[in-house]
């Protein structure tokens, strides 16, 4: 099982946990968790509220760009399973990992001061919570450098400070 959010720093996970289930001659499960807006299931929607279908049809699509993105059109040479759940992504990933011979994988992504309140760390989640080992992946050391590109091209600063006369 792998743990995919459709951003850059899953990618590196879905990589990882490809070459496990080759090691391992295991199928790979690429997991999106997906919410509605507004949270829970109960409430505020009502029985022919559109949201929901919608929300799961968008993580449909980010689930297939995700692994589009990780491994284009050649897929990798182990059977590939995709699985959207509506759940938060720690939920979604300890429920769906429930066989001790399991192996979850997960990506640690950007844990800055601000993100860590705004949104707990599934990572950490998956590690207390499963019933299976989790092998949780850093993110490339390539990705700060596009972040760090991208920030510099969302300011308009130079590459070569030299440049800013």
């Amino acid at each position: 099982m792998v743990g995919v959010s459709g951003s850059l720093g899953c990618l590196s996970a879905l990589h990882r946990a490809a070459a496990e289930a080759r090691l391992r001659r295991a199928e790979l499960w690429a997991v999106l968790a997906w919410q509605a807006p507004g949270g829970g299931f109960g409430g505020r929607h009502v029985a022919d509220d559109p949201v929901p279908g919608l929300c799961r049809d968008a993580a449909r699509e980010r689930l297939r760009e995700a692994l589009d993105t990780a491994f284009g059109p050649g897929r990798p040479d182990t059977p590939l399973h995709g699985l959207t759940i509506r759940a938060t992504p720690g939920v979604a990933l300890v429920d769906t990992a429930q066989d001790p011979d399991d192996l979850l994988v997960v990506g640690t992504g950007a844990r800055g001061p601000l993100r860590r309140l705004v949104r707990p760390s599934v990572a950490r989640y998956c590690q207390a919570h499963a019933a299976c080992p989790v092998l949780a992946v850093p993110p490339s050391p390539l990705l700060a450098t596009y972040d760090s590109a991208h920030r510099r091209n969302l300011w308009h600063l130079p590459l070569d400070p030299r440049g800013a006369v």
